[in-house]
């Protein structure tokens, strides 16, 4: 398979399309090789227009929908950036190469290790992972300039916002079946907060429990 080709037509025949038009980002989508984050059964169908499933049972995000988010971000150079669910580590190498640093948190401790063995063959290097519940955030290195959600919420967590420090941006998916909506909070000036509503997608649940509320935070 040619995989360059392949990925050419990924970014061009299914992101563009997506509305996703930053440079930066299509050219990182170039860049970062999505093959090497994913089974080697898998990886024929790393650029097709589909979630992929891993082996813990989650499941990557279609790339139109990782790049949406990610361009909605608006990742800087400077920026400390949290991450809920390393999943494969791809979306972890897109944002370690934007930003400064990334802090990724995965509850799930062999994925972790799976992750961090994807991000060290493909030389990722500025990216702390953390074993923990991602709906805590990692309060340690807070605030961080930008937080990306990397599954659906019924609600946006408040103790996640208050890890935004002000000026910081975080990009989640909101809502239950059959309607989710995908969106930006900015920690406008001390204490406020707004809100925009990006696109509507659905996507599975963030793979993380509340232990006040389990049946509303887990799947």
């Amino acid at each position: 398979m040619n995989f360059e080709q392949a990925r050419f037509n990924m970014v061009e025949q299914q992101i563009r399309p997506w509305d996703v038009l930053d440079l930066k980002v299509l050219d990182l989508l170039m860049e970062v090789k999505r093959e090497e984050f994913v089974a080697d059964a898998q990886k024929t169908l790393a650029f097709i227009d589909t979630e992929l499933p891993l082996s813990n049972g989650s499941r990557m995000l279609q790339p139109k929908v990782e790049a949406r988010l990610l361009q909605d971000l608006d990742v800087e150079a400077d920026d400390k950036i949290l991450e809920i669910g390393t999943g494969s580590g791809y979306v972890t190498a897109l944002l370690a190469t934007l930003g400064k640093h990334v802090y990724s948190v995965e509850i799930d401790p062999a994925q972790k290790d799976r992750a961090a063995a994807n991000l060290k063959k493909a030389g990722v290097e500025n990216v702390t992972l953390v074993e923990g519940n991602g709906l805590h955030g990692h309060a340690a290195q807070a605030p961080y300039d930008a937080i990306y959600v990397g599954g659906s919420l019924p609600v946006v967590p408040e103790q996640l916002k208050a890890q935004l420090a002000v000026g910081g941006r975080m990009v989640v998916v909101v809502g239950d079946l059959p309607m989710m909506r995908a969106l930006r909070i900015k920690h406008e000036s001390q204490g406020v907060f707004s809100e925009t509503v990006l696109f509507d997608v659905v996507i599975d649940r963030l793979n993380a429990i509340d232990a006040a509320e389990p049946d509303r935070f887990s799947f």
